[in-house]
Parts: structure tokens; sequence; C-alpha cells
């Protein structure tokens, strides 16, 4: 049966296409049929929505998630999709769930993405079958999918496919010339099946989980930028994308992946690196990055993007189980003995460990993503509960003691039990005119489906949504709500060289109905809700009770009225998975 949804202020996704109250008609195979103004449309026969008073708006497209285990288990993709996200792209970070064996993809996911090891082993033990990306679409293709998947080919995956684990994770061991061979093979492959290119891991933070190589870094991390040449020829010819991650300790090398998109004398390649915030703890990296990422596109004829969250940067730690402990050489001896308890609290009682961990927390001139102020650390949950509330400098003037012996007391006494929160980035509103207008980034990187119980960003369209409509409600406007919804939708789709995002004659009906006036139920507060189908693990959620009205994936409702329909992510599919647009060339060869 076709569908009409009329009276609704219809946002096509385009930016300089004012919003009218529009009626859609969409036909039986979920593509819209026509668009037309209100009541222009006989209703005889079809299944009517009434959008009265409410936006029909393209569904947001979620580029940087890491959902490649949890699509396994529960391929509905709640989380995202309760909050209009209708499209996502997985396989970032340079970790993909194609090539290899379930225990090392299992290793190189679950530490640096903060996903239970003893749920996703056991999930890829059970489920994969495949071993190529032709394999793993096939058997994407049969799932319920909830929602539309696009996904990158890990670097860290075919590297150590290629080159065995041992030797992926070994320093100064490069790939020989058929493994470079092995590795540009399958990476034909993967974009021979639509993938979308190629994404790779520069940053030390990222290591390995397992006893086997516990704390290594990730096999993409040993990789030289020579060894890569080839790779990244490669996708420049093709037309595909690379997407990167910086050594966010150095940060120099932020520059390769500026120059490998540069387009003097040959074709730009597509480059999108995480992440462009405005940092607590580094108020200077965001104009930097911003001065950068203009310089190579206006200079150099590049087509690089950085990514950038649109709200502020808030997360939550058990103790010092945090990747941003990694940044600093005592944070990371913490870390690395995370599974030895008794020698860690040794360590941390050790006084010389104690000065070296005052010494490099307060450094104010190296870089860092972590503020690492104390002060701005509050805890919000511990078996004393007195101490609930209160940041660690708080604590330690009561006791009279530096505010790390308190820190570090405190994670002696509780390990795990004590949990705090902090925001790290995009505190300053006054700040978000320029980075949601800024014309080199894109509105992206939630990490959703991973970093379970230490973020949580699902919702972040429409935190940017309400945001922006509250500038323009107080007559300091931030921009148009059309170039709002441009940006969260088809602009992303139009870079990523994806089918989505759009709506318009002849387009699938992915698409979300809001309630402007319930924009005031979202906030910066979360909620944890038990990941059925990764056996009860919590998981830190958003919830904007009524906002989102109804989401819609290839015509057919999926959410309504808070709830999916029934036997949602289980037996109907909804979701596609998107190929590539215009992907040049089929398995085009380039010498090693």
């Amino acid at each position: 049966m076709k569908t009409l949804i009329k009276n609704g202020l219809f946002f096509s996704g385009m930016p300089n296409e004012k919003a009218i109250k529009q009626d859609v008609l969409i036909d039986d195979d979920g593509r819209i049929l026509e668009i037309g103004l209100s009541n222009s449309f006989s209703e005889e026969g079809l299944n009517i929505i009434n959008a009265e008073g409410q936006w029909i708006v393209p569904g947001f497209v979620d580029s940087h998630t890491h959902y490649d285990a949890e699509l396994l288990a529960s391929p509905g993709l709640k989380e995202s999709a309760r909050h209009g996200v209708t499209t996502i792209i997985l396989g970032s970070c340079s970790v993909s769930a194609v090539y290899n064996s379930a225990e090392d993809t299992a290793d190189s996911f679950t530490r640096v993405e903060a996903i239970p090891r003893d749920v996703m082993l056991p999930l890829l033990e059970k489920e994969k079958t495949w071993n190529t990306p032709k394999e793993w679409k096939a058997y994407i293709s049969k799932l319920p999918l909830g929602i539309n998947i696009a996904s990158f080919i890990g670097h860290s995956d075919i590297r150590m496919k290629a080159m065995g684990i041992k030797r992926s994770l070994t320093d100064n061991e490069s790939a020989t010339p058929q493994e470079r061979e092995m590795m540009l093979d399958m990476l034909n492959d993967a974009l021979d099946e639509g993938f979308i290119g190629l994404s790779t891991m520069d940053n030390p933070w990222d290591k390995m989980d397992g006893d086997r190589y516990w704390s290594h870094k990730t096999p993409s991390f040993y990789a030289s930028w020579k060894e890569r040449k080839s790779l990244i020829n490669l996708l420049r010819e093709r037309d595909a994308i690379l997407q990167g991650a910086p050594n966010l300790v150095t940060r120099i090398n932020a520059l390769n992946y500026m120059l490998a998109s540069a387009g003097i004398f040959r074709k730009p390649l597509k480059t999108t690196m995480i992440a462009m915030m405005d940092l607590i703890g580094d108020r200077y990296i965001y104009p930097m990055v911003a001065f950068g990422s203009k310089a190579i596109n206006s200079l150099g004829n590049a087509n690089f993007r950085m990514q950038s969250p649109p709200c502020p940067f808030t997360v939550y730690y058990d103790g010092v189980d945090s990747v941003m402990f990694e940044e600093f050489p005592s944070g990371e001896a913490l870390r690395h003995l995370a599974k030895e308890l008794d020698q860690r609290n040794e360590l941390i009682n050790d006084r010389q460990f104690r000065e070296n961990f005052k010494k490099e927390i307060k450094k104010k001139f190296a870089p860092k993503v972590w503020h690492k102020d104390l002060s701005k650390a509050v805890i919000i949950d511990c078996p004393d509960a007195s101490l609930i509330g209160k940041n660690f400098y708080e604590i330690a003037e009561e006791n009279n003691k530096h505010p790390v012996d308190e820190f570090l007391d405190t994670i002696i006494k509780y390990d795990k039990k004590i949990r705090w929160t902090t925001t790290i980035a995009n505190d300053r509103k006054e700040k978000y005119k320029n980075l949601y207008n800024f014309k080199y980034n894109l509105i992206s990187f939630s990490d959703a489906g991973a970093h379970l119980n230490n973020m949580a960003f699902y919702n972040f369209p429409l935190k940017m949504i309400k945001i922006v409509q509250d500038s323009i409600d107080k007559g300091e406007q931030i921009m148009t709500m059309e170039k709002c919804i441009w940006r969260l939708s088809k602009e992303q789709a139009d870079w990523f060289d994806l089918d989505c995002g759009y709506l318009a004659k002849g387009k699938m009906a992915d698409l979300v109905i809001l309630d402007p006036e319930k924009l005031k139920n979202i906030t910066e507060n979360v909620d944890i809700e038990p990941i059925k189908e990764f056996d009860n693990y919590d998981r830190l959620v958003n919830r904007n009770e009524g906002v989102v009205s109804r989401v819609m994936v290839g015509g057919k409702t999926i959410f309504e009225n808070e709830d999916f329909v029934e036997n949602y992510g289980k037996t109907e599919k909804y979701g596609r998975f998107l190929e590539k647009v215009g992907q040049k060339n089929k398995h085009l060869k380039k010498a090693v």
C-alpha cells in the first residue's frame, strides 16, 4: 500500500531549499513517488500519516561508528535508529571484522573500542563464516537490517591477514613486496564489493587485547607511510576514501593525511581524519587544525575533511579504565597492568611513580586530549556515598593531600567501583557557530557501538538541531535549519558517495518525522540500559522523549511513539548495504 505523509514541514536535505509545508507520497517499493503542496493528492486507498506541526527530514548519516560486532547480534542497531539515524558507516579506525580469525579480530577491537571481549569473541566464534568482503557482504545481506550500512575496510585487518598477527605487531617490521601485493588485492576486493575505502590508525593509544599481544599497538600503527603508499595510490586511482587518526601524542603526522589528500599534479584523494574539537586541555589545536584544513584544501587542491562532534564531549570512566590514560607514560603503565591488580597497586604505591605521575599530569605544553584537571573530574558513583558529587580536588583538600595522591589512593581502594565523569571538549557554546559552519569538517565522530559505558552520542544529530533551533529562537542564528539538516544528512551522503540522505522523487524514503515542540527534551543527560544481545552488558544511552515521532527506512516505519515495530531487527529487513556510488574500475592493479 502506498503511504502519504501529509501536512509536515518538509526539509529535502538541500541547504538552499526553503522548508515548506508539503506532502510526501511513498510508493509500495519504498521510493518517493511525488512531493507536493498540502492536500494535492487523493487520499483514497493510501496509508495516511498526519505530520501536522512536525518536521519531515531525511534520515541522518552517522559516518563514524564501530557497530561491526553489535551488527551481528542485534542488526536493528536500535540505539542509533531510535534517534533518526538511518545510515551508518562502520569499519572505522583501521579495524574491521572481515579477513581474520575470530580471536585476531576480537583482540584488535575490544580494548581500543572498549567492547567486552568476553562478549565479542564468542559472538565472532559463533557467527563468523566469512573470510572475504564478498562473503561478509553475503552474510550481512541475510540479516534483518534495521538501517542502512556502509563500510570501510580496516588497514589493521588487511595487514594482519597479509603478514600474520605476530609480524604485523612488530616494530620496524615492514611488509614484504609479496605481502604488499596481498594487501592491494584485499583492498581491491573490498572496493569491488562497494566498500567506500580504507581506514587507518596512527594513534599509539589504540592497543591490542587478549593474552597473546596485550598492549601492542594495532597493526596499522606499525606500517610506515612508505609501506602504505601503494594502498593510498590505489584509493586515489579508484576514487575511494582514506579515513585516519593521527598520532594524538605528537600530532605531527596529521600532515601526512593532509598531504595525501592534496591534488597538485594528481587527483585529490578524499581523506577524513579524527577529530577537530575545542579541547579544554589544548585551546590552540582547534584553530591550528582549522587553519591546516583550510590551507591544504584551498592551496593544495585537496579534498580533506576533519570530523567534529557537535556537542560537549563528555566521558564517563570507572577507575583508570580509560584510553585517555594511554597518552602519558605513567597512565600507560597503569593501563598495561590492568589485569594484574596487585602489581598495579604496588606500582601506584611507589614514590617515584607518583612523582612521575604528578609531573606528567601537570605538563602545560605537552600535547593532550584529556585536560588532566582533576578538579573537573566529578565522582558520580562510589561505595563511599559521601564522595559522590565531589571532584578529586575537593576531596584532596578535605584530606589535606595532593590531588594526584588522593586520586591514586581512591583507585587502589575502589578500582572500577569509583565512577567519574568529565567533559574534555566542546564546552564553549560560543564556539559552535564556527564549528558548525566550518567548510572543511564533517559533523561526525559519535563512535557509536564502541566505548559502550564511557560515552553516548547516539543522538548527536538531534543535539545539533536543538542547539541551532535555540540560536534561531534567541535571534542569534548559528545557521539556517535547512543547512543544519543538510550537514547531518545529504552533505555526508554526498561526500561518502552514498545514495541516501536526500528526499526527492525517486529516492528511497529514509526519513524522520520530528516534533519541534519537544526539542526541549534533548539534554546532555545519559541513561544506562543493558544490551540484551551482549549478555546484558550496560550501555550508556540517550533519551529524548517525544522528539522523534517516527522513523522510516525504505518507506516502512521502524520506530513510532517511542517504540520499535514488532520483530524489528529479528525477522523483517528494512535497511540495505549501501555500495559506494561511482566506484571507479574493478580490481585495479598498482605496482608495489
